[in-house]
């Protein structure tokens, strides 16, 4: 089922900030049984600093692309382009639509019209655009729900990197959304809910998503690479890393 089981650096951002760091974590990742990563940033590194450490200790960002800046996006793709092809990730994922580009449907059409005119643009250089999501697209405006409008409306070049947190989060079904997606994803992140107060993050098994279901509706769909991430965590955050590690591998991996 998982071919390819990587985590998301967000989840690590105030452990690996400069190249001491980052070496350190890497190696910390590699030993908890991880062979991928999912960049957000590059932890204040050169990409090709960030490259040859991801190497040195044997991850690679191939298979699971990153998550990247809209802003960079607009403003700046030939370095966006650049910076994957220096850690060798051909995937860019947009990480979410700012709230300015979400308060009215016309703001989101124009979102829509500038993710599709990249998602071409990257294509004719070799490179595909997926598209993260949050809780906020599960909400209507104008009458229609943001998702139901990004699934509609976006270019088929544009796949998704559906959060099984934030669907969850924002009322809808996990293992629903890979089953209506199914042949769109190409990168599940795995993320746990548990109920305290609110809704809190929490390691893979540790919450109240149906994995299950979520594990088996990802096969028949045909996802193969996963990631791990935890936007916050109790404590350290490589403890946290290694929960969801030990759980999935002898849950889904055995």
């Amino acid at each position: 089922m998982i071919e390819n089981l990587g985590v998301q650096l967000y989840t690590l951002r105030n452990e690996m900030t400069d190249e001491e760091s980052v070496r350190a974590g890497f190696k910390k990742i590699k030993e908890i049984g991880y062979n991928h990563i999912q960049p957000a940033s590059m932890c204040n590194l050169t990409a090709e600093k960030f490259a040859s450490l991801a190497s040195e200790a044997g991850l690679t960002c191939e298979k699971c692309g990153t998550i990247s800046s809209w802003s960079q996006i607009l403003n700046d793709p030939d370095a966006l382009l650049a910076t994957h092809k220096a850690i060798g990730a051909t995937n860019i994922g947009i990480g979410y639509m700012p709230p300015e580009w979400r308060d009215c449907p016309e703001n989101i059409t124009k979102f829509i019209a500038k993710a599709n005119e990249f998602a071409v643009y990257a294509a004719e250089r070799g490179f595909t655009v997926g598209y993260h999501n949050h809780s906020f697209e599960f909400r209507k405006v104008g009458g229609e729900r943001i998702m139901d409008r990004l699934v509609n409306e976006l270019d088929e070049r544009i796949n998704f990197i559906l959060d099984t947190y934030w669907v969850q989060h924002g009322g809808g079904d996990p293992a629903e959304w890979i089953k209506k997606l199914s042949g769109r994803i190409d990168v599940l992140h795995l993320k746990d809910m548990a109920m305290e107060d609110t809704q809190v993050f929490a390691e893979i098994g540790n919450g109240n998503i149906n994995f299950d279901r979520v594990m088996e509706e990802a096969d028949k769909a045909g996802i193969k690479t996963f990631v791990v991430e935890q936007d916050s965590c109790k404590g350290d955050p490589f403890d946290s890393i290694k929960m969801s590690y030990d759980y999935i591998n002898k849950t889904f991996m055995a």
